[in-house]
């Protein structure tokens, strides 16, 4: 957030330390003087849901979960994310996680990720199911100054999914196109709703992973999700009126042209 030059307010939550980075720190969100609009959450796992429960009693509207140690490590943490799951399916508040990278919106200078660097301003969304392929993404964009009007990785999908950022881009005046990195649908007839409401007002590229058998092990193993039918999410994307590219740099060559 600092490094990349947000000027916004900036407030640390920290139980144990006075300063964080030389910005004064208080012990928990609740004593925050005047509203918050959104909280980072980058604590040990069993921590996550005490703190959302802190942003929901203060008002929060919006919260990021960086932290890992849900579905994605086994039974333990499935049963950490189904409370989870459970609690945020009653409260206003909307969380981006857990297991994610975060999201950035450079017109803002706003970077509530852990990658370093900022991606320049630009006319397309990004959303990625993987952090990893995200950070690589990023690196590789700066090289070729290609701009980004949101970069979000969405991580376990415990609340917002690739639906609800879908939706929101389409309707995002700075997005020119849309494109996807997709490991597994969390909701398929929701996501074919969305993506024939978002193409029928701008391009939406997208690329599936796991199409191989090692694919669909790796991508079940990363975030717990399920790989689902290549054929179904290819007829699903041509008739919603989306395009599916064959790879990443053919995913970001039609974007960088749709742009």
């Amino acid at each position: 957030l600092r490094a990349a030059g947000f000027e916004g307010r900036v407030i640390p939550v920290n139980a144990s330390a006075v300063t964080v980075q030389g910005l004064a720190a208080v012990p928990s969100i609740l004593a925050v003087e005047g509203p918050v609009d959104l909280a980072v959450i980058a604590v040990p796992a069993p921590a996550v849901l005490p703190a959302l429960e802190e942003c929901a009693r203060k008002g929060v509207g919006g919260a990021v979960v960086i932290s890992a140690g849900f579905r994605e490590i086994g039974a333990e943490g499935r049963e950490r994310e189904r409370k989870l799951r459970e609690w945020l399916a009653h409260r206003p508040l909307r969380v981006l996680g857990p297991n994610c990278l975060g999201w950035i919106r450079p017109s803002k200078r706003l970077n509530v990720t852990f990658a370093p660097g900022m991606p320049l301003p630009g006319g397309i969304a990004f959303i990625s199911h993987s952090g990893a392929l995200a950070v690589a993404i990023l690196d590789w964009a700066r090289d070729r100054r290609m701009g980004f009007s949101l970069f979000a990785s969405l991580g376990n999908q415990a609340d917002l999914t690739e639906s609800d950022v879908i939706e929101a881009v389409a309707h995002d005046p700075e997005t020119r196109v849309i494109v996807g990195y997709i490991e597994g649908l969390a909701d398929g007839r929701r996501f074919f709703r969305a993506l024939r409401e978002a193409a029928a007002l701008k391009p939406v590229v997208l690329l599936k992973a796991g199409r191989s058998a090692a694919g669909a092990r790796a991508v079940s193993s990363h975030t717990g999700a399920l790989a689902g039918s290549d054929a179904a999410f290819d007829a699903a994307v041509k008739q919603a009126g989306a395009v599916t590219a064959p790879s990443v740099e053919g995913l970001f060559d039609l974007a960088r042209g749709l742009a």
